[in-house]
């Protein structure tokens, strides 16, 4: 989120570098009176003094655009709960431009007042409006930097160092670098630019709050006193050193902690509107739901602009509608339409998850875990950021899960399944560390598990990744969080994913099981990353990144050449031998079908790890099935299912073919894995509850019966008789009878209910 105070003072810093001489400014003592004192937390004596000049104002207008551009900076101050004053601001800093275009100040503060008001597009404007007359401006440039954060587009890190390319002293960009440095857990540079910073400018409170939070965050408690007395001093009633405190500890995942230093700091200025922001937000993510409720009201009243307190209210007032299940130990909160049919899955799943991990980690979260379900991905979006756009499809804050369900989705491009797996995971591995695990190791982990958890689950290797370490575009493991918080390209976010996975495969095969767990408690003690990896696996930073790569070269040997350019050429971003053998195939699989087929093969040999809707294995299924081959299809189908997590089509393809063939359990299995990418059909419960009751898996015939009434069939009677007779076969009479008096009494007539019930009241009595 994004602090107020840095954004507007970053934009007055700059006013002192325009060539041109000062305007004479009748208001201008008293605007720079009325920052001293907010700047010094004292807000009673801004406002106070901030009110005088706007009377003034107000009765002797201006006679310049400095003078309308104090004016403007007064309303800002008095605006805390004042939304006319807040458009007063606005119009005040218009007059100014309008009256002198040449005036920057004015449109520097027009764009961050946007800014702080979460108005992107305007904010966005006006700092390209005023870049074009003053490409070099560094307020602009630093505000420029602060909306691509905000809207997660561009590089902030980029924009940010313009700012400081254009003035090497301009202390708002260089704290904003440190704090990028921090968000991004580099801790030492973000300690360095800090430094940097107040040795221009001892009094740049961001630099502090950097510092400081940097320290606390190590556990460096000198250097954190230090920080906050010089905050203290700068600051005697503000709280900016303690939102970002707040906000930093957001960013490490350090929620509860997150929430107790903005507790104080409401405590100590219960209008601060981003403390409260803070506060309000993270009590949500721990689960205060009436607490964070109220605390985000507050914060709304005072400023009814903050976008992204508007939409998680807005939010909140929709999940009110939404079902609540408590079941063992887990909380299901899903819209209506969809509740009983995710509980119905998700929470055995979770049962067994939270079994499996516990053991592993040595770690139990509170109990209950809540999780959230959206059916509307925006929904999810506002509920994890407080905006939409996010592409994540789960979020973890510890003990209180979210979600897309499977409908937010597009069929075939999600895993319910592996994706609450993935997401609980993080509930341990951030509760074992005591939520000091880097974000790497964490979601390394998680998709590790996914891996175990379930066939075809979890993140496998992909072309885009083959590609990207063939080509020398994989960072090493001593710069892999860089690829989470830092990517330099948009698929290297997902190629660290895997990659992460792949370090937490390789720690366990050279330390055995107990790996990952002993990092995990290295962390929670307070060791830095270096120092984890010595401990535990015994190797430094350098010579882990030399151990790992070789095992990567050594695990993917036969894909990597086939992916690369020839020996000594130039890298080739093409996909090298493997990609052109698919092209050529591909435009053969019409004319000569054969030696499509042959060509595919070559693929399929060069990078047997590949699958997928573009591998090598699935053009050979559908050739297959072309040409009545269902052996072959069924020797490729499992290279994609079991690699696979999103291939729904494979999936049902798998389970059709082996039914033809009594394969029974195969096509159980394969149904099992296509209801967890898409459980919306009903005819797929109903093969797959036959296919159950065949088997003598009566639980399982039970839960698919049960799931074709949570999908509201148009013959729900028979739905539920069919449902009676998968009870009674699995020995619950009681549970079938029951159902049957339920149908009955809808439908007296209904014969095929009567008979099974007349049979269930027979001594011995049983499904047909």
């Amino acid at each position: 989120m994004l602090s107020p105070l840095p954004v507007l003072l970053g934009a007055a810093v700059a006013c002192a570098q325009e060539s041109r001489a000062p305007l004479p400014d009748r208001y201008g003592a008293l605007i720079a009176e009325a920052e001293q004192a907010s700047a010094r937390g004292a807000r009673q004596d801004a406002m106070r003094v901030a009110r005088r000049l706007v009377e003034q104002y107000e009765r002797a207008g201006a006679v310049n655009a400095a003078e309308h551009t104090s004016a403007g900076r007064a309303y800002v101050l008095i605006g805390v709960g004042n939304s006319a004053a807040v458009r007063s601001a606005l119009a005040a800093f218009d007059k100014a431009t309008a009256l002198d275009s040449s005036y920057l100040e004015s449109q520097r503060r027009t764009a961050a007042l946007f800014l702080e008001k979460y108005n992107a597009p305007e904010a966005r404007a006006s700092y390209e409006t005023l870049l074009r007359r003053a490409p070099n401006d560094p307020a602009a440039l630093l505000g420029l930097a602060r909306l691509e954060e905000f809207e997660n587009k561009g590089n902030p890190m980029v924009t940010a160092r313009k700012s400081v390319a254009s003035n090497a002293r301009y202390a708002p960009a260089l704290a904003y670098i440190a704090r990028l440095h921090l968000d991004a857990e580099a801790f030492d540079s973000a300690r360095t630019v800090a430094r940097s910073t107040l040795a221009i400018d001892s009094t740049q409170i961001e630099a502090w709050s950097v510092l400081g939070a940097t320290a606390w965050l190590t556990g460096d408690s000198a250097i954190y006193r230090e920080a906050l007395a010089a905050a203290r001093r700068l600051q005697p009633g503000g709280v900016e050193f303690d939102v970002q405190l707040a906000e930093a500890a957001v960013r490490q995942r350090r929620y509860a902690e997150a929430v107790r230093v903005a507790a104080e700091a409401v405590r100590r200025d219960s209008l601060s509107i981003a403390a409260l922001g803070v506060l309000g937000t993270n009590q949500l993510r721990l689960g205060q739901i009436a607490e964070g409720t109220a605390t985000l009201d507050r914060a709304f009243k005072l400023d009814p602009y903050s976008v992204l307190h508007k939409n998680t209210l807005d939010l909140l007032d929709k999940v009110r509608s939404f079902r609540t299940i408590d079941q063992g130990r887990f909380r299901v909160v899903a819209p209506e339409a969809e509740a009983d049919l995710m509980a119905l899955y998700i929470v055995p799943l979770l049962e067994r998850a939270y079994d499996s991990l516990s053991v592993r980690y040595g770690f139990q979260p509170a109990t209950p875990v809540r999780l959230e379900f959206y059916q509307i991905h925006a929904d999810f979006s506002v509920r994890t950021v407080g905006l939409t756009g996010l592409g994540a499809l789960g979020v973890s804050f510890g003990n209180l899960l979210a979600m897309d369900t499977p409908s937010a989705r597009e069929r075939g491009t999600f895993n319910w399944g592996s994706t609450a797996w993935h997401e609980l995971t993080h509930a341990f591995t951030l509760g074992a560390s005591e939520h000091r695990v880097p974000r790497w190791l964490s979601e390394g982990i998680s998709v590790f598990e996914e891996r175990r958890a379930g066939t075809g689950w979890g993140a496998r290797s992909s072309l885009t990744w083959l590609m990207a370490y063939a080509n020398g575009r994989i960072r090493p493991l001593s710069q892999l969080n860089d690829g989470f918080m830092r990517p330099r390209a948009p698929d290297e976010t997902g190629n660290s994913y895997y990659q992460a996975s792949l370090f937490c495969e390789w720690a366990e095969q050279i330390k055995g099981r107990t790996a990952l767990r002993s990092m995990l408690e290295s962390y929670r003690d307070g060791h830095d990353t270096p120092a984890v990896f010595q401990r535990v696996l015994g190797l430094s930073m350098p010579d882990a990144d030399a151990q790992f790569d070789a095992w990567l070269k050594a695990r993917f040997a036969t894909e990597l050449p086939s992916v690369s350019g020839a020996p000594g050429s130039a890298r080739d971003t093409t996909g090298g031998a493997f990609v052109r053998t698919m092209r050529e195939a591909v435009t053969l699989m019409n004319p000569r079908p054969d030696s499509a087929r042959k060509l595919f093969e070559r693929a399929r040999a060069m990078v047997p790890s590949l699958a997928g809707d573009d591998g090598p294995a699935w053009f050979l299924t559908q050739l297959a099935v072309q040409r009545g081959d269902t052996t072959a299809a069924l020797t490729y189908l499992p290279e994609i299912t079991g690699r696979d997590e999103t291939a729904f089509d494979a999936n049902v393809l798998e389970a059709t073919l082996r039914t033809r063939r009594g394969d029974r359990a195969g096509a159980a299995a394969a149904w099992t894995r296509a209801l967890w990418i898409w459980p919306y059909q009903a005819p797929d419960h109903v093969a797959l509850a036959e296919l159950s009751a065949a088997l003598g898996d009566h639980a399982n015939a039970v839960r698919e019966r049960r799931a074709v009434l949570a999908l509201r069939p148009t013959d729900r009677l028979d739905a539920r008789y069919e449902l009676a007779r998968a009870l009674a076969a699995s020995g619950d009479a009681a549970g079938a009878r029951r159902e049957l008096l339920g149908v009955l009494e809808e439908a007296p007539s209904f014969e095929k209910a009567q008979a099974l019930l007349l049979e269930l009241r027979r001594p011995g009595g049983g499904a047909r």
